[in-house]
């Protein structure tokens, strides 16, 4: 696994108080960081699971969606607000923009 490559992780959003409030993460090596470098606790039972199946993406063992699960888990644990972003699919997008419709907030107008 690619440790920079983003296209298989399906991006985040993690909420932390302080200067750098919103951490975007959208590959292994991101998460890899935030955990080391902005993760408020280092003890949490989630937190090293994270950690475990971060390095077992990174190195085949594990899906990178397994690691991407274990940091949604451990943000849940550490009291740390997650946004998740679900990309559409082409297929999706052209049948929003041929049908001329819009979705706002989760709204569909014609």
């Amino acid at each position: 696994m690619n440790w920079h490559k983003s296209d298989s992780f399906a991006p985040l959003i993690l909420v932390f108080h302080g200067q750098q409030k919103y951490r975007s993460i959208r590959s292994l090596r991101q998460m890899a960081e935030v955990l080391i470098a902005a993760w408020p606790s280092f003890d949490g039972e989630e937190y090293l699971m994270a950690a475990k199946i971060c390095l077992d993406a990174h190195l085949g063992t594990c899906s990178v969606n397994e690691a991407r699960i274990a940091l949604i888990r451990a943000a849940a644990e550490a009291n740390i607000p997650v946004i998740t972003v679900v990309p559409r699919t082409c297929d999706e997008q052209s049948t929003i923009v041929e049908g001329g419709a819009s979705l706002v907030k989760g709204v569909h107008s014609a």
